[in-house]
């Protein structure tokens, strides 16, 4: 019984620490992130005190959004009816996330142009480029 209740006890604990450095993992990357974009759209102080509210609401909200998406779904257990209402789920998180951006974009517009806008669009996505390849990189090492 005492090497059972060690066993389980050694598993949760393992379970634990490898979520806990999932978590400790994705907040690294959103501080690389925080520091690419300030540094990227060169934001001055008054800026990113506006922006950074902004955008972490919008990332929190969308983060939701992916996660309600992709939740797991049983695909050889619907039935007919019960993949329709899933499809219409989709259909209306597709509508919550652009509502979502158009709501950012518009709260963006009050303290960036189109353009800086534009330059944030684009920082984003070279922060995105550059992660994967670090990734792919550390994954072909490991081969």
């Amino acid at each position: 019984m005492k090497k059972f209740l060690f066993m389980v006890l050694f598993l949760a604990i393992g379970f634990q620490a490898s979520a806990q450095d999932r978590d400790e993992h994705r907040e690294k990357i959103r501080a690389l992130k925080t520091a690419y974009i300030t540094e990227g759209l060169n934001l001055t102080a008054q800026e990113a005190q506006q922006f950074w509210p902004i955008y972490n609401e919008f990332e929190r909200k969308r983060r939701e959004l992916y996660r309600q998406e992709r939740a797991e779904v049983n695909v050889e257990c619907l039935s007919e009816e019960k993949a329709e209402s899933k499809l219409q789920e989709y259909v209306e998180l597709e509508r919550k996330d652009y509502l979502l951006k158009k709501e950012y974009y518009k709260d963006l517009r009050k303290i960036f142009s189109a353009r800086r806008i534009m330059e944030l669009n684009k920082v984003e996505d070279d922060f995105n480029r550059k992660m994967m390849r670090e990734y792919r990189a550390r994954q072909a090492s490991k081969k």
